[in-house]
């Protein structure tokens, strides 16, 4: 179950977000995509899953259930975690009548046992922590049992062990669901522990490509800055990148 990308342009106001940019992920990979904020980064992550068209290129994803897991995990306020997390199975066209309540509430159980939050199908998200409320959106996320997995920013706004927490999980699901994913972060330790390829956005084009290994190099001027996090460098911080 690949992801390939030829030649995908995106313009929004006269501004090519995305020139002509091509990328592959052969299955079971973690593909982490970085750069500033503002590089097109989460725009990528929404032609994947069809949030937004191209205005050229291709998209080629091999038949099977994409699932995103938002930026600030983007749960229903007004619903408790068991009808969050079981939202897609109940109103989606291809999963509705699909499995009986039974089952439903067997599937919601699995996938809160997957992130280690047994038990906490009534509460409802704003009795969660920030990263209880990350890892119900994991949850949320495999409950169709997805073969592609799209990470926006999955740590943001997590303290450092928080984010290992959810680290830890992205490796595990992709070990327990052999899905293809795509993480979008800005976070080194994310990169480095969770990366099988890495590629850099900026301007609109990739300007690196490769391991976190060949990233941590520091062996051009873009992966200099941005490991450095220097802001002098060949990438430019405008406001539009905050």
């Amino acid at each position: 179950m690949s992801i390939k990308v030829q030649n995908l342009t995106k313009e929004f106001d006269g501004k090519k977000v995305l020139d002509n940019i091509s990328f592959s992920v052969e299955e079971g990979e973690i593909l982490s995509i970085v750069g500033f904020s503002g590089s097109g980064k989460s725009t990528i992550l929404k032609l994947l899953c069809g949030l937004l068209q191209p205005d050229s290129g291709v998209i080629n994803i091999e038949a099977g259930d994409v699932a995103m897991v938002f930026q600030y995990s983007a749960l229903f306020d007004s619903l408790n975690v068991f009808d969050n997390i079981s939202f897609a199975l109940q109103e989606r066209k291809e999963f509705k009548g699909k499995y009986t309540k039974e089952q439903i509430k067997q599937i919601v159980a699995k996938s809160l046992n997957t992130v280690g939050l047994s038990g906490i199908e009534d509460k409802y998200p704003h009795e969660l922590s920030g990263g209880m409320q990350k890892r119900v959106s994991l949850a949320r996320a495999i409950v169709t049992q997805p073969q592609f997995i799209l990470y926006d920013e999955p740590t943001a706004g997590l303290d450092p062990v928080a984010s290992t927490v959810i680290e830890n999980y992205i490796l595990r699901l992709r070990s327990e669901t052999k899905a293809t994913s795509i993480v979008v972060t800005h976070q080194m330790s994310t990169i480095t522990r969770c990366s099988d390829k890495v590629i850099m956005l900026y301007d609109g084009h990739i300007v690196f490509r490769g391991t976190p290994k060949d990233l941590l190099k520091q062996d051009n001027p873009y992966t200099k800055q941005f490991v450095s996090a220097e802001i002098e460098g060949p990438m430019k911080i405008t406001a539009e990148g905050f």
